[in-house]
């Protein structure tokens, strides 16, 4: 049997117990069961009644190096520690998160739902009342005014294609090109606005140029840190790779963007002949943003349930059991994250801004610490790094807000995250589609009804913008969890050397270029 029999007579000791007839016995720590099969013959049973009055000490049974190895590799499953079952036990959490959100966007999507199928109604019925003055107006309305909405929405779900295509391919590269599109697409878009002389393109184009200038000096003040944006970029997007399924998430929710803005722009016929149609529409233009925004989240909660689990467990996730849980449990978090996530973003800026503009000004000093203290608290509990909590351990908004943060604290990341511009790139690469969606869609109206210029070129330019949002929604959860991954688990090999060096470059430097916390006085 290839083993080796040895008897080692000891008397026995407190560590080792002997029972027979099918009792237990410790021999070296170990408990192991023997069962004593004894004869009816009256020789045996004499010398078994002997054995009980003297026991002796137990046979040790020595296997073959071999035979163990091959016994403990088939038999033998290490149980796992209690903070490993609670840590992978949380991954497949069944609790929905944030219900009142949830509830309040299933209500708000019904409403919508029902008003748009309700003024899609009012206009078909407008459109065959012949004759009416109203059904002039609309038909004028279906001729001049929706064929560039509708044209300006195909050009923006192909443009989001192409964004998120050319991203995956070329990060670094595109870092660049996006920076400095942006810049020279809204230039060109607002001196086109002002080459029409209508007062309300007028007024557009004045707009956009004036963001392009204050885009062309970000990308100016932002140079130094383009290439390491382009290397998480690169890094982040590595994984991708091992999922060629994880953009179909991305993919469907363009897809059902398109088909309801298609619905959403006929709506707007029958929304002209309702009670207080500005405000009428303005609410069907929330709407739509709202709703764009929730599936932005839900393509970027699928992406980071699926990047996230490969860098902490290194699992091989499915992605629609992925996009699943984005549609049901973590639906909830990811509306209020599109509330709030947008006004975060913006409180950002405008901190920033008057960070840079402080200088020796009291008010604007004050001013200034205050919303850097106000941001301090914002961030700690709300921020878009949360989604990638909330895909991987079904935590609420803010409960998975407060723990990523926690973790760049702990790590001492919060300049790093903070000086970073993915965030920034996916919003001017949506800048940029709007801003070509809108000089197609600018040029086609005014050479066949300039007076609707104006509208059609603001509407354009929002759907181009969030089309391309959606599309850019893998990216965004690559670097996301990139970043997060990283400061749950700084030791894993699936990181390399890229924040480590960044982090002791700042350290070298001793500067970033928008602190978020207030600066202290100098001490004397």
């Amino acid at each position: 049997m290839g083993a080796a029999v040895t008897e080692a007579m000891e008397p026995p000791s407190g560590g080792k117990e002997e029972k027979l007839g099918g009792g237990e016995k410790s021999v070296g720590g170990e408990r192991k069961k023997e069962v004593a099969m004894v004869d009816s013959s009256p020789g045996e049973t004499k010398v078994s009644r002997l054995q009980t009055q003297h026991p002796v000490a137990p046979i040790h049974v020595a296997p073959h190096p071999a035979a163990t190895a091959a016994t403990a590799s088939a038999g033998f499953q290490p149980a796992p520690t209690p903070p490993q079952v609670v840590s992978l036990a949380s991954l497949n959490s069944r609790a929905y998160t944030n219900r009142i959100s949830l509830l309040l966007f299933v209500f708000h999507l019904l409403v919508a739902a029902a008003a748009v199928c309700f003024f899609c109604y009012k206009g078909v019925q407008g459109l065959l009342d012949f004759g009416s003055p109203r059904a002039r107006r609309e038909r004028h309305v279906l001729k001049f005014w929706i064929p560039p909405i509708e044209g300006a929405s195909v050009l923006s779900i192909i443009l989001a294609f192409v964004w998120q295509k050319t991203v995956r391919l070329y990060p670094t590269v595109m870092v660049h090109i996006i920076l400095w599109a942006s810049f020279f697409a809204t230039m060109a878009a607002g001196i086109l606005l002002l080459c029409f002389s209508l007062p309300a393109t007028d007024g557009l184009g004045v707009a956009l140029i004036a963001f392009s200038i204050g885009a062309g000096l970000y990308t100016c003040w932002v140079t130094r840190r383009v290439a390491f944006t382009g290397k998480i970029f690169a890094q982040a997007l590595k994984p991708v790779a091992k999922f060629p399924d994880v953009n179909g998430p991305a993919y469907l929710m363009m897809g059902v963007g398109f088909l309801w803005i298609l619905v959403w722009c006929f709506s707007i016929i029958g929304a002209l002949n309702f009670y207080y149609p500005p405000l009428t529409i303005l609410a069907l233009v929330l709407s739509l943003a709202w709703t764009a925004e929730v599936m932005r989240n839900v393509a970027n909660l699928t992406v980071s349930r699926v990047i996230a689990l490969y860098y902490l467990r290194g699992m091989q996730s499915n992605t629609q059991f992925s996009f699943q849980r984005a549609t049901t449990i973590n639906l909830g978090s990811a509306c209020l994250g599109s509330l709030f996530v947008p006004s975060i973003e913006a409180l950002r800026i405008i901190a920033r801004g008057l960070n840079l503009l402080e200088g020796e000004d009291e008010f604007l000093f004050s001013c200034a610490h205050c919303c850097l203290r106000v941001m301090e608290s914002v961030f700690r509990y709300g921020n878009s790094w949360a989604f990638v909590h909330i895909a991987a351990y079904g935590k609420g908004f803010v409960e998975a807000s407060m723990s990523t943060w926690g973790l760049f604290e702990r790590n001492k990341m919060e300049e790093l995250v903070d000086s970073d511009i993915t965030s920034a790139v996916c919003f001017l690469t949506g800048v940029t589609s709007g801003a070509l969606s809108l000089i197609f869609a600018a040029s086609w109206t005014f050479s066949s009804h300039k007076h609707y210029t104006a509208t059609v070129s603001l509407l354009a330019f929002f759907v181009g913008y969030l089309m391309t949002r959606i599309g850019m929604a893998l990216p965004h959860a690559c670097v996301a969890c990139y970043y997060v991954c990283y400061a749950e688990n700084p030791t894993s090999r699936l990181f390399d050397s890229t924040i480590p060096e960044r982090l002791n470059q700042i350290d070298r430097e001793g500067n970033v270029a928008t602190p978020r916390f207030p600066r202290r006085p100098p001490t004397a």
